[in-house]
């Protein structure tokens, strides 16, 4: 199966290290030049816009989700190939859902916390059988990572939870490892 879309959860802020908002860049690029669409939250601020304006300035399509009550919060990029604006959170997530072969977690805040945790839960509870690639940059996510361990060793979740997630380095790695898992 050929890799057509990738939902990218990241930052609406560009974090503390410049390298965060390098990363967004360079990932954008290497999406856009594998021909592969950027389905995303919408916003054109921090880590988000800068994934968004480098598969842009690439060629690449780019789809942004956003719920009305964001759009003025996370400043709507409207230059986007699609700008769909949702009524709400839920709705907005479930597009996102749909219209993504996989998902990606880059560093980011509560909100790419708590979207890419409930990608990993609809994944465990059989909703969906997409990859999961958390890229790691930096150990970013370790805490999330060991957080997923503790869960597992204190008896809340099976082992095999950890074959629904790929951790990877580098943001040149997560195209290879979504196109291996499909």
């Amino acid at each position: 199966m050929k890799l057509k879309s990738v939902c990218v959860y990241c930052g609406s802020s560009t974090g503390s290290d410049p390298l965060f908002m390098e990363a967004g860049d360079r990932f954008g690029r290497l999406m856009a030049k594998s021909g592969v669409e950027l389905v995303y939250g919408g916003g054109g601020i921090g880590v988000m816009g800068a994934v968004a304006r480098a598969v842009l300035a690439e060629g690449g399509r780019v789809t942004g989700i956003i719920p009305k009550f964001l759009t003025e919060v996370e400043v709507e990029f409207k230059e986007v190939s699609e700008l769909i604006v949702t009524e709400s959170m839920h709705a907005r997530k479930q597009l996102m859902f749909e219209r993504s072969q996989a998902f990606v977690a880059l560093p980011g805040g509560i909100g790419t916390v708590e979207e890419t945790i409930e990608m990993l839960t609809w994944a465990q509870l059989g909703r969906h059988s997409n990859p999961i690639v958390i890229a790691n940059l930096k150990g970013f996510w370790e805490p999330m990572i060991e957080l997923l361990d503790h869960i597992i060793k204190a008896g809340f979740a099976r082992s095999d939870i950890r074959r629904i997630y790929s951790v990877v380095d580098r943001v040149e790695d997560i195209l290879p490892r979504i196109e291996a898992s499909l």
